[in-house]
């Protein structure tokens, strides 16, 4: 006696196949349904205009315009350090030139009228074919005395070292190391700036946007597994 389809007992799809280890002939062959590209995201390609980021006029609003004039204050050559300042959001944005970046932190920790002393994190973005110096390194500062918020970002092109901040904030001993693994960028004067995440002789930097998604094998205690695009699909 036949079952009808979808009714309870009905036989699975792909389960004349025999083994449930069987690869399915089914048209959703790897992550997303994509195939030949490595693209496993499933955008289909979509991609999202990034928004022209301009300077915020003043006045910026609540502690903002404190935080800026107490560093124009501390800091004579801000001019030649600041390259603009955004407010978006709520949140106050310092994009800062690589070079001056540590002497800024400096001030940001040190000054009786800012006090951030905490460095509560390092990332970075990578703006790969929006922006010539693709990557920004975003440094998420918080003053508890005064329980503010400030972020730097910091914009370089790939192949230019970025100065670390380690003897400034040694919270970010880790997290530089982190955006090196990820993203490639090298932080120098970083004490041991090795890799954190992936192993040492891993090849590549797999946050960047042009790192192939779903398209690297990896090993696992001596097995090879195959990239997301290749695996079994079970039904």
């Amino acid at each position: 006696m036949s079952i009808e389809p979808g009714t309870q007992g009905s036989v699975p799809a792909g389960a004349e196949l025999g083994a449930p280890a069987q690869t399915p002939p089914s048209p959703d062959k790897g992550m997303f349904g994509v195939k030949g590209t490595g693209d496993v995201s499933g955008f289909g390609r979509l991609v999202r205009p990034r928004p022209a980021v301009f300077d915020s006029p003043r006045p910026y609003g609540g502690y903002f315009d404190d935080v800026y004039d107490a560093l124009e204050e501390a800091y004579p050559a801000i001019s030649e350090a600041i390259e603009k300042v955004v407010v978006d959001r709520a949140e106050l944005t310092l994009h800062v030139r690589a070079e001056h970046i540590v002497d800024v932190c400096q001030v940001m920790r040190d000054d009786a009228s800012l006090r951030f002393e905490l460095c509560s994190s390092v990332d970075a973005v990578d703006y790969l074919g929006s922006d010539e110096r693709r990557f920004h390194v975003a440094y998420q500062l918080t003053s508890m005395t005064y329980r503010r918020r400030v972020r730097l970002e910091v914009a370089v092109a790939e192949g230019v070292t970025v100065p670390s901040v380690t003897r400034v904030y040694p919270t970010a001993d880790w997290q530089e190391r982190e955006v090196y693994d990820m993203f490639g960028v090298v932080f120098a004067g970083h004490p041991n700036l090795t890799r954190i995440l992936m192993p040492d002789d891993w090849e590549g930097h797999p946050q960047r946007k042009d790192y192939p998604l779903g398209g690297v094998p990896v090993e696992y205690k001596g097995a090879e597994i195959p990239p997301p695009d290749q695996r079994r699909v079970y039904q």
